[in-house]
């Protein structure tokens, strides 16, 4: 699409809306009051002049979990789906993790986050698509991926079949009942990465399905990226254009692992999203995954952007000294970095110089792609993008709409 954009959009007014006080924000809260400020913003920075591509949103598949939980064919299995829900909510035993939702919610302080109770008067609507468009309008978005909130950490579940009989389910709900309703609202559907035939299974299966434009890894229990079982999955995705996500998920505590030493939830939000990231990224550079599969398009989401550079200097000096240990690789690991996708939420504004440098160290320009992972508790809004000033009006275009789709054939 032109980024010049012939006819402008015209946006909802916010006249009626109101704009409420944090303080009195609680589990019914209209969606559109919350935003209040935003559609201001919308308003103020003209947005109706950009093409807006949001990345990174979410939607709370609990609230619609007996939908999802009557596409599991299996009884026994659909047994275990159900028992994950108490009182229309789902419990800890879906993603294997008691303490990260309540400290998430600042001890009930951001209660919008853990899942809404506003009520939709929109007939012959789905209620979630109801949602979603409430966001869309008040921020000035013209396109959504929408991806889960509980199941992000599905795949931490022990039991392979559980996972992908609901991720299977998940699939055929949000085809059938989300994103086929509105061409506003796509989505990057979720792999069962604990098992690779059940993944490639996916791919065939709902591949060419209205308002797909790709896949994603939320979270990976027992193989690396790099292992051989998914070779045919990524040269599946390849050959059809779609793009691979790896998006960032919370992990805190367990039975193993270091970030357990973590006392306080802003250290272990701060680190655990960019540490699983960080981890699959050094897997999927060193082995030559960038060269195995050129045209496949990765894109790495909800991690920010400040450890990029880190990563680059750091994993160049180490193959500059020891490049026989990645002998796939045919350039060096930062340029590789630099051909891949980077969504921006939650941008890192505490230091412009810095933010800076990593936007010119990995072409931001043409990589980055704008999110703003709403309704979650650190959303960025378009102007988090349309505030840098280092950045020309083009760039800005870019980052907001038309990288996304470049790479997402939007």
């Amino acid at each position: 699409m032109d980024s010049t954009i012939e006819s402008v959009r015209e946006l909802p007014s916010n006249e009626s809306v109101r704009e409420l006080p944090s303080k009195e924000f609680n589990r019914t809260t209209d969606t559109r009051e919350m935003l209040a400020r935003a559609s201001r913003q919308r308003d103020e920075y003209n947005l109706a002049n950009y093409r807006v591509v949001d990345i990174d949103a979410h939607h709370f598949e609990n609230q619609s979990w007996s939908e999802i939980v009557e596409r599991i064919p299996d009884p026994v299995i659909k047994h275990v789906a159900d028992s994950f829900r108490v009182n229309g909510r789902l419990t800890p035993g879906i993603v294997q993790t008691s303490a990260w939702p309540s400290h998430q919610n600042v001890g009930g302080r951001i209660p919008h986050d853990p899942g809404t109770e506003e009520s939709t008067d929109e007939e012959d609507t789905h209620r979630q698509v109801a949602l979603v468009r409430r966001a869309l309008d008040s921020i000035g978005i013209d396109c959504q991926i929408s991806f889960p909130t509980p199941m992000l950490g599905l795949g931490m579940h022990p039991e392979q079949d559980v996972e992908v009989a609901i991720a299977r389910a998940y699939n055929r709900w949000i085809t059938e009942q989300v994103v086929s309703i509105d061409d506003r609202i796509r989505t990057s559907l979720y792999l069962p990465f604990n098992d690779p035939p059940a993944c490639e299974q996916m791919v065939q299966e709902f591949g060419e399905t209205k308002g797909v434009l790709g896949f994603t890894v939320t979270s990976i229990h027992y193989r690396p990226v790099h292992h051989n079982s998914y070779m045919r999955l990524y040269a599946m995705l390849e050959e059809r254009g779609l793009p691979l996500s790896f998006h960032a998920g919370p992990y805190w505590g367990g039975s193993e692992g270091f970030l357990r030493q973590l006392n306080r939830f802003i250290s272990a939000h701060a680190l655990s999203f960019t540490l699983c990231n960080m981890v699959h990224l050094a897997n999927w550079v060193m082995n030559g995954l960038n060269e195995r599969f050129p045209k496949l398009n990765v894109v790495w989401i909800e991690s920010g952007i400040a450890w990029l550079a880190f990563m680059t200097q750091r994993f160049d000096n180490e193959y500059m000294m020891r490049s026989s240990e990645a002998p796939a690789l045919k350039r060096l690991p930062s340029e590789y970095m630099r051909e891949m996708y980077y969504t921006t939420q939650p941008m890192e504004r505490g230091n412009m110089e810095l933010l800076e440098a990593t936007f010119k160290a990995m072409n931001g320009e043409t990589q980055f792609l704008y999110a703003s992972d709403w309704p979650h508790w650190d959303f960025d809004l378009p102007s988090t993008i349309l505030d840098l000033p280092f950045l020309d009006d083009q760039a800005k275009r870019n980052i907001l709409g038309l990288n996304a789709e470049r790479i997402y054939r939007i």
